[in-house]
């Protein structure tokens, strides 16, 4: 049996400023939050480095773009781009889900 090669995770620079912003905003409220967040998000990267598909389709893309996939953790919604020519998984948003997204 062959193992697959794994997924590379990339962050786009703007998720992950705004994944900085979310954890300083959670450290004001409690000293765990941001640990528990930030531990549960790279988990779950961790598990998309394995298997890319995953998740489900990004709902709030054009569904006939299958390499846009979301989950959400936390009230926190990830999406990121499956790049299969160059085994790049691409975090390109992370925002609460009570914020509306924009620029889509």
């Amino acid at each position: 049996m062959v193992k697959q090669k794994s997924y590379t995770i990339i962050w786009d620079i703007i998720a992950l400023d705004h994944f900085k912003d979310i954890l300083e905003f959670l450290s004001k409220q409690s000293p765990q939050a941001p640990k528990i967040v930030k531990e549960g998000v790279l988990s779950r990267l961790e598990d998309v480095k394995k298997n890319a598909l995953i998740f489900e389709l990004d709902k709030l893309k054009d569904l006939s773009k299958k390499e846009f996939r979301a989950f959400v953790i936390y009230s926190y919604r990830v999406t990121y781009q499956i790049k299969t020519d160059t085994k790049e998984i691409r975090i390109i948003r992370i925002r609460h889900t009570s914020r509306e997204p924009f620029g889509y």
